[in-house]
């Protein structure tokens, strides 16, 4: 018997790109594509890239169990709602049912963020944090986050890894980073990260700095993120081992940019098409804080969390496997006006 392959979240930006470069991406052989789809109108739009829909809603959890059991599923990638850890149990336990009754090898690879893996979370940044660090899972395990946010999703990585070998799953931990690029495919094709800066310089007219010390961040372009998700694929077809479980975290970044940088670009874009009053930065005081956090719709405590702050997560796993990003990190700064365009194009629509 060969794969049933699962993929969740096809309408957002990561998971549309995915589908949009799989045939291109020449896998291994597998039986069949399945993506799960809310409606019939999503289910006609995957079927466009030969995955076959489901139809369900991810808090149906019985539905959604007898469905990975009765196709025989033996690989789910999770895109959806990576900040709690509501669903994954079900799809790992409906996992470890098909490896029953298969006997083959049952994989779950759920999609994360490099937030977790940073001071945000209580994460150390004072040296490369290496997503091949064999202690990585006992570092997140015993960090305290300064945010109570946080807690609930640090948390559910964990708890994939821990139910995963419980149920004998192999695992793995995806964490993209400050990804951008348009998404190539059918639903969402804009970045959730770069968006909020312009969101909070739509409302204040002006982009802010929320970091006193210059921090970088890992970035990546979105066809990078999806080919590393694909490649990932590639070797779990091909039944190769690549590291799972307490060993299989995996960073999708090309490099780090200070955010300083960052946000000159972005201001730069934003001046131009006149969404702020020029494209001086100035430092974030309390009072835009407020108002950062009533655009984003989050307390001013939480303001820099969402955009700023410091991570040293480094990406060598991918690499392992035989993943290389195609755009070195400066290349944000080159495609920075098209990126600018669509966010405010989307922001407007």
């Amino acid at each position: 018997m060969s794969h049933n392959i699962l993929i969740t979240g096809a309408s957002g930006y990561l998971g549309g790109t995915i589908l949009a470069r799989w045939n291109h991406a020449k896998l291994p052989p597998y039986h069949t594509l399945y993506a799960l789809v809310k409606t019939p109108e999503q289910g006609e739009k995957v079927k466009q890239y030969g995955a076959e829909p489901l139809i369900a809603n991810i808090n149906d959890h019985d539905t959604v169990t007898q469905l990975i059991v009765d196709n025989d599923i033996t690989i789910i990638y999770f895109l959806i709602d990576a900040f709690t850890g509501k669903h994954q149990p079900t799809l790992i336990k409906a996992l470890g049912l098909v490896k029953q009754k298969t006997n083959l090898d049952v994989h779950f690879l759920q999609t994360t963020g490099a937030k977790l893996f940073s001071r945000h979370a209580g994460i150390p940044t004072d040296r490369p944090l290496l997503d091949t660090d064999p202690e990585l899972y006992n570092i997140v395990k015993h960090a305290t986050p300064p945010h109570e946010f946080v807690i609930e999703p640090a948390n559910a990585n964990l708890n994939v890894i821990d139910m995963s070998e419980a149920h004998g799953v192999r695992s793995y931990i995806f964490a993209p980073c400050l990804v951008y690029g348009r998404g190539e495919g059918f639903g969402n094709q804009i970045s959730i990260q770069d968006v909020d800066i312009v969101r909070a310089a739509k409302k204040l007219r002006r982009v802010y700095r929320v970091d006193t010390d210059n921090p970088s961040w890992p970035v990546s372009h979105v066809a990078d993120t999806a080919d590393l998700y694909l490649q990932i694929l590639r070797k779990i077809l091909s039944g190769d081992e690549i590291g799972y479980g307490k060993n299989g975290f995996f960073l999708a970044a090309s490099g780090n940019l200070p955010w300083n940088d960052i946000y000159a670009a972005m201001a730069k874009g934003l001046a131009k098409h006149n969404v702020v009053d020029d494209e001086v930065v100035m430092d974030a005081d309390e009072s835009a804080l407020a108002r950062m956090g009533e655009a984003l719709g989050v307390p001013p405590s939480a303001v820099a969390v969402v955009l700023g702050g410091k991570c040293s997560f480094t990406a060598v796993h991918g690499k392992q496997i035989g993943w290389t990003s195609k755009y070195p990190p400066e290349h944000f700064f080159e495609v920075v006006d098209e990126e600018v365009d669509l966010i405010v194009q989307h922001l407007v629509n």
